[in-house]
């Protein structure tokens, strides 16, 4: 098969021919019909992830048809059309004993501690537990978009942040996760501020359902200004995009009792970021992080999407070839466009 493929990191990856994968005794394999480019896949390719062995192929978020099925697998069948959690369960631990899958103790995550999905074809791992079946009207491009990037703003703001009609919400950073995250808040009725430093992307913001938007480029003071738009601060606020900047925006910018989500990575050196924990202890803040979301919560979030209430859909900015996916990968430090891209392999 055809594949994005690198041996050193930041070396710019090649397209290659691999050898196709094949399936466990629990996994299947899945023919990629669509797969969306992800910060976190420049992270691996940076060097961040110390799961990530060489050489790899990197990509996470995918939506296919099932080419190949293990012996053991008893719900999927050839042909199904399904995506998967960037965080596959094992089953057996005591996180996924909880339902907590997103959080397991011994994870499998296609483009990281596996190959992924930048390919052809993609194994995938513990499938009756982890893959999700597609409804039919929906599109893979559409089920790419949900990646971690939709799924992981639906957990920070439903599970994690407990979003309630007519709390203020602020998301700071509009690239995919943080769009996915206003239109999420927005659909369960919040007032959602979204805070970027260009206009383009807080125009598309606002299209997705921001009530305000805070522009934080020229010395702006972002925590001042969504307390001055909110009457006291936040009730939830969502650092999407993983930056020690963004992280002190957020959780300086929370009323009394509020409650902080962190979404975006912090890797590099932006892994101990520094917080204001004097005040996090004096208006008894909440921290949580969101790692995901496991696939017995996606009928929630599909249903929502089939009744037309959220429509990841429209956080598709355009789609390319994987042979235009190296280049695309290299780029993605710029945060140049806006919304989700996405492969057709």
């Amino acid at each position: 098969m055809r594949a994005v493929y690198y041996e050193k990191f930041t070396a710019l990856p090649t397209i290659e021919n691999v050898p196709d994968p094949s399936p466990s005794p629990t996994g299947v394999v899945v023919r990629v019909e669509a797969t969306g480019l992800c910060r976190s896949d420049w992270h691996g390719w940076m060097g961040h992830d110390p799961d990530i062995k060489l050489p790899h192929v990197p990509g996470h978020e995918l939506a296919g048809t099932i080419h190949a099925v293990g012996r053991d697998v008893k719900t999927l069948k050839l042909g199904d059309r399904v995506t998967v959690p960037f965080v596959s369960g094992c089953g057996h631990c005591p996180q996924c004993a909880a339902g907590q899958q997103q959080i397991c103790d011994n994870q499998v995550q296609p483009g990281f501690t596996c190959w992924g999905s930048f390919a052809e074809y993609v194994a995938l791992e513990f499938a009756d537990l982890n893959v999700v079946k597609l409804p039919d009207a929906m599109s893979f491009d559409t089920a790419a978009a949900l990646g971690c990037r939709f799924v992981t703003s639906f957990s920070a703001v439903i599970d994690k942040g407990r979003c309630q009609p007519g709390e203020w919400v602020a998301v700071h950073g509009c690239g995919g996760v943080g769009l996915s995250a206003i239109m999420i808040a927005s659909a369960m009725g919040a007032q959602v501020i979204a805070v970027d430093l260009t206009d383009e992307k807080l125009a598309l913001a606002k299209a997705l359902g921001a009530t305000a938007t805070v522009n934080a480029s020229g010395g702006v003071k972002v925590a001042n200004a969504i307390r001055d738009l909110t009457g006291g601060g936040a009730h939830l606020s969502i650092d999407a995009l993983g930056h020690s900047v963004t992280a002190m925006n957020s959780v300086r910018s929370l009323r009394k009792r509020g409650r902080h989500v962190q979404v975006g990575l912090m890797l590099a050196e932006h892994a101990r970021a520094p917080l204001p924990m004097d005040r996090i202890i004096a208006f008894e803040l909440e921290i949580k992080g969101s790692h995901g979301m496991q696939a017995h919560r996606y009928p929630e979030m599909l249903r929502m999407t089939a009744q037309g209430i959220l429509q990841p859909e429209k956080l598709v900015a355009k789609t390319i070839p994987l042979d235009a996916a190296p280049a695309a990968l290299a780029a993605m430090d710029r945060f140049e466009g806006t919304g989700i891209t996405i492969i057709r392999p």
